[in-house]
């Protein structure tokens, strides 16, 4: 029997996905990737999503104190084939080395709309007005 395809991630998934992430971090931080763009860039990898067949690592990154995202994402997208020649030594169990992809990861501006919209006017007045009602 045939199960369906799902979007949620497994738990091999997810461990692959953080190893990957390490990965990444530390290629970053030491500095071997000689692009003056990505050099004087503080980057953060917020996530690393494997494909189901673990072959494709979908980065998720925000650079820190750069209006311009596009830029850096480009970048790492040029430099993704040297980035993945050298996760091989911290990745050598896996069977194949996976393709990187760099995208920008707009999760942190989600979250500061989402803290805003709570901490707007309405919905401070509605929070007031129940707590009152509780007491």
């Amino acid at each position: 029997m045939a199960t369906k395809p799902t979007s949620a991630q497994t738990q091999r998934m997810l461990r692959v996905g953080e190893q990957v992430r390490a990965a990444i971090t530390q290629v970053l931080q030491r500095g071997e990737v000689r692009d003056d763009l990505i050099e004087k860039t503080v980057i953060s990898i917020s996530e690393v999503r494997m494909s189901t067949d673990l072959k494709v690592a979908t980065a998720f990154v925000t650079p820190l104190g750069v209006a311009d995202h596009d830029a850096i994402i480009a970048a790492l997208n040029r430099h993704a084939k040297y980035i993945r020649g050298r996760l091989g030594p911290q990745l050598r169990q896996m069977k194949y080395m996976p393709e990187v992809r760099f995208r920008d990861d707009t999760s942190f501006d989600n979250y500061k709309k989402i803290d805003a919209l709570l901490r707007s006017p309405e919905v401070m007045r509605d929070l007031g007005d129940s707590d009152t009602e509780e007491q």
